[in-house]
């Protein structure tokens, strides 16, 4: 009697658990896919109204968001979204949330000193043509970044359906806004960048409003909390700090595809590139983040603070089954990219674009092995060891810019196309041998 008790208790316990799963999921893909929908529709509607050479240009101008993402606020985000569940279980969110404030403005008034000198270089140099579009992109990256940071924190927090709305929200929003600046002001990268910042604008105060949940949850501040704030900015800070590192480096490789055509070739031919990138390689990374904002928070959770070998174990298997997973999926998208890229083009972009379709499965393969060696990082950063990515990360990050650039310069699109390939496939194989490793360690250590 008592056996059948706790039998039925624990198969309504995990009922709960995966219908909760599936609920999430639901939501999650959702938010994904209009995210994907958008952006594919944001590039039929862009590459109609802008001509190569300006959508180019545009791309290129994206590359300064980047940056900043990669070297600042996106470390940044990654320690706030790993801290959330830790935070939660100790009662401190209010200590959690005040380090993370701090640390967000500190970082801004970083990232504007620099932009400032770096402006001053502009003029200096005779390049002052650039300067709309550099402030326009400066606006962009730092609205985006603390957005990232809103929904990576409520995705910790497993507030899904407010995530996927405001993913949905982002991806369509920054294109339409953008379309009705154009269609009003001119045809110009300028003009388009404007055109995402009034759409990332209202995203941001939509996620605040959201966000005041969290804020109203975590409750006053008393003397004790506020005493550990700093203890929280610097576990943070000691997670996120190699995230900066090899920011700088794998942000080298993200826009080297695009200076290296620059130099090599012509803007307008940036702006093939551009929209083979848009079609290839980011609706594969799309997908496969669906998952990895699935289990994310779920991971973390049950790493706790990496302290427990074995509940370290559980996540490390987990992890390697749904990498493989990923492997596949990657395998089966390329494989349709060869037999419908040129359907694809044809129903997505302007004629203009349409010669550099045959080219779609090698950017749709990059995408993948890429997005896999994403996924397959999550259970290093389950813990709270990220030093180990910073060699495969800095290592890989240069052989693609060099890549890129020897590509550029013998083969034009096709050659970043095989580099952006090659260099995914060598960071893929690398992070499963780190992540492998960790595992049998995890393994060993729970045997003891």
């Amino acid at each position: 009697m008592g056996l059948t008790i706790k039998t039925g208790w624990l198969r309504r316990i995990t009922s709960e658990r995966f219908q909760r799963l599936g609920r999430e999921f639901f939501w999650i893909s959702l938010g994904q896919a209009a995210a994907v929908l958008g952006g594919l529709v944001g590039v039929r509607i862009l590459t109609e109204l802008l001509e190569p050479a300006a959508f180019g240009q545009l791309a290129l101008g994206m590359t300064v968001a980047t940056l900043v993402h990669q070297v600042v606020l996106g470390p940044l985000g990654n320690g706030a979204t790993r801290f959330y569940a830790p935070a939660r279980e100790a009662g401190a969110l209010h200590a959690y949330l005040a380090a993370v404030c701090d640390m967000v403005l500190t970082s801004t008034g970083g990232i504007i000193l620099v932009a400032l000198l770096s402006g001053v270089g502009l003029i200096l140099a005779g390049l002052s043509r650039w300067m709309g579009l550099g402030v326009a992109d400066l606006c962009f990256a730092l609205l985006s970044g603390y957005n990232s940071i809103l929904s990576g924190t409520q995705n910790a927090a497993r507030q899904r359906i407010i995530v996927a709305f405001h993913q949905g929200l982002a991806s369509w929003g920054r294109f339409l806004v953008a379309a009705g600046l154009i269609l009003w002001l001119g045809a110009t990268s300028t003009v388009a960048m404007m055109g995402y910042n009034l759409a990332m604008i209202f995203v941001l105060a939509s996620q605040y409003f959201f966000f005041r949940r969290i804020i109203n949850s975590a409750g006053g501040a008393d003397t004790a909390e506020m005493i550990v704030n700093n203890q929280w900015r610097t576990q943070m800070f000691t997670y996120s700090w190699p995230f900066a590192t090899w920011g700088i480096f794998t942000w080298a490789q993200i826009a080297s595809d695009r200076w290296a055509l620059q130099m090599f070739a012509t803007t307008q031919d940036v702006g093939l590139y551009a929209v083979l990138y848009q079609l290839g390689y980011y609706p594969i990374t799309i997908l496969t983040g669906l998952m990895v904002q699935l289990v994310s928070p779920v991971f973390f959770q049950r790493a706790g603070d990496a302290s427990d070998s074995s509940r370290m174990q559980q996540v490390h298997t987990l992890n390697w089954r749904l990498t493989i997973g990923a492997l596949i999926l990657t395998g089966a998208a390329t494989l349709v990219a060869f037999g419908l890229h040129g359907l694809v083009f044809r129903w997505l972009v302007a004629p203009d674009y349409r010669a550099v379709s045959w080219m779609l499965p090698g950017m749709v393969l990059a995408g993948g092995f890429f997005a896999t060696g994403q996924f397959a990082v999550i259970s290093l950063l389950s813990g709270t060891e990220t030093r180990s990515l910073i060699a495969p990360k800095i290592a890989t990050a240069l052989i693609g810019v060099l890549l890129n650039m020897l590509g550029a310069a013998w083969w034009g699109i096709i050659g970043v196309v095989s580099a952006s390939a090659v260099t995914a496939a060598v960071y893929l194989l690398w992070t499963l041998y780190l992540v492998r490793t960790r595992h049998n360690q995890n393994s060993t250590e729970g045997v003891r």
